[in-house]
């Protein structure tokens, strides 16, 4: 890949992304929606692109002719990177800038949202791994791993599925990827769409202690524009640009947090060389992807600056801006990339996993987190809704259209979750590991660890936390 090749693609992504917001501002059906213009933008560079545009125009003209759509070989290669190394710049910023308030309290505001949370998630591994042990492997063929393809799209989403690409690979289920991003795709439709009809269905019949009405839902956020007196900075300058940007400043500290999590991994790979690796020939690092510990790096990175930071350097705003524009160009490079060939091999596993996967974060939403969640269930699991189904961005969409006011619990609870939830599931340390775990030791004794887990967190939830009351 030439540097010129790199520049060019970003260039394009751009533009795509511009593109998006463009038919998103023209089209009022993609605003009911609520459909994120990188969704839209990667719809259109990926039917611009070969899967699409290519083989029409093969089959119109011949073997050769715009056999890559619009744009060149090269750009589809780094298109297929970027991903993977994006993801980490996302994870690295998850807990730099933020406060990590007193344990006591993020139990007590946030913990109906863990147990809520974390039974989703585990049960996305159960049903997952029960259709492969039960007809997905039998039948069609898929190895167990692909039990964990729920999990990884939905609560890890495009960014999660692009991290463990190589991890795909080296398990010989290099198909995994385009699943993983397929049902990523379908998880962020799935979340919105589906969202925004529990949230209707929500106000219509009074679960809503925000909402009264469906015509209470803001036009200006089905338009994505903020009004010009509502528009909030982007981030506070820490420091001088006469001695560095603060931007350039905080993209520092994103890249110290991912070089850090590079340490930790290979020291994790070198110690498992030579304690359980040297014995057993089971290794679980050397398929683990970097963008969990480069989590871990950004969180001990936050820890230093917690205790020697005298002048308060760190903006959480300009963090979120770095997270949000590496997300961006993550799902329009995720989807450009997509091999919609490998989707059609496997279109009815594709299917059913999809299905019950939303089927599983429906009906917990409407039975489990009434019950599970002491007051304001509807607006706080909104948000695990739609981190459950299209990452954590989708879960903050629905809780902003259903509480714009944050008169709610629900953005402190579920900033509190995150704590306790982002490092483990949701491309977290479980995502990463869940991989190689059912490799190595097989289906059956991980789908029984998560079934009890799943059990642990759903009692959790109904007996205690969903007892309670709050203030």
């Amino acid at each position: 890949m030439s540097f010129e090749a790199i520049g060019m693609a970003i260039v394009i992504i751009s533009i795509m992304l511009a593109l998006g917001k463009w038919i998103r501002i023209r089209i009022p059906l993609l605003q009911r929606l609520f459909l994120p213009s990188a969704l839209i933008g990667g719809f259109l560079a990926l039917l611009l692109g070969p899967g699409v545009l290519g083989r029409i125009t093969q089959g119109m003209f011949g073997q050769g002719f715009l056999e890559n759509g619009l744009f060149t070989a090269d750009i589809f290669e780094v298109w297929g990177e970027m991903p993977g190394l994006l993801i980490s710049v996302v994870f690295a910023g998850l807990f730099i800038g933020f406060r990590i308030p007193n344990p006591k309290e993020i139990l007590r505001i946030g913990g109906p949202q863990i147990a809520f949370g974390y039974t989703l998630s585990w049960g996305q591994y159960v049903v997952g791994i029960g259709l492969c042990l039960l007809f997905l492997t039998p039948v069609f063929g898929l190895p167990p791993a692909a039990g964990a393809l729920i999990e990884i799209g939905f609560v890890g989403g495009h960014g999660t599925a692009g991290g463990l690409e190589n991890t795909f690979t080296q398990l010989g289920f290099e198909e995994g990827y385009d699943l993983a991003i397929g049902l990523a795709t379908v998880g962020v439709l799935s979340g919105v769409i589906a969202g925004i009809i529990l949230l209707n269905w929500g106000v219509r019949k009074k679960k809503s202690n925000i909402l009264k009405e469906p015509e209470d839902i803001s036009v200006d956020a089905q338009l994505g524009i903020n009004e010009f007196d509502a528009r909030d900075p982007a981030g506070n300058m820490t420091t001088s640009p006469t001695s560095i940007d603060p931007l350039t400043f905080h993209a520092a500290l994103v890249a110290i947090a991912i070089f850090l999590g590079y340490v930790l991994l290979e020291a994790f790979k070198w110690f498992e060389s030579v304690t359980w690796g040297a014995w057993s020939d089971v290794y679980i690092f050397e398929y683990v992807p970097l963008f969990p510990l480069a989590m871990l790096g950004g969180i001990i990175l936050q820890l230093g600056f917690t205790k020697f930071d005298k002048y308060d350097l760190i903006d959480r705003g300009l963090i979120n801006r770095i997270q949000g524009l590496s997300l961006d160009l993550l799902i329009v490079s995720a989807l450009a990339s997509l091999k919609l060939s490998v989707l059609g091999t496997y279109f009815i596993p594709f299917v059913i996993l999809a299905v019950s996967g939303i089927a599983l974060n429906v009906l917990g939403f409407i039975y489990l987190a009434p019950r599970m969640i002491p007051n304001y269930w509807f607006e706080r699991a909104l948000g695990d809704f739609g981190q459950s189904t299209g990452v954590a961005a989708t879960g903050l969409l629905l809780m902003r259209v259903a509480d714009p006011d944050n008169r709610s619990p629900a953005f402190t609870a579920f900033g509190y979750k995150q704590i306790l939830f982002e490092p483990m599931v949701g491309g977290g340390l479980v995502t990463a590991t869940a991989l190689p775990f059912i490799y190595q030791f097989g289906a059956i004794p991980v789908f029984i660890v998560v079934t009890v887990l799943m059990v642990a967190f759903m009692l959790l939830g109904l007996l205690y936390y969903g007892r309670k009351k709050e203030d």
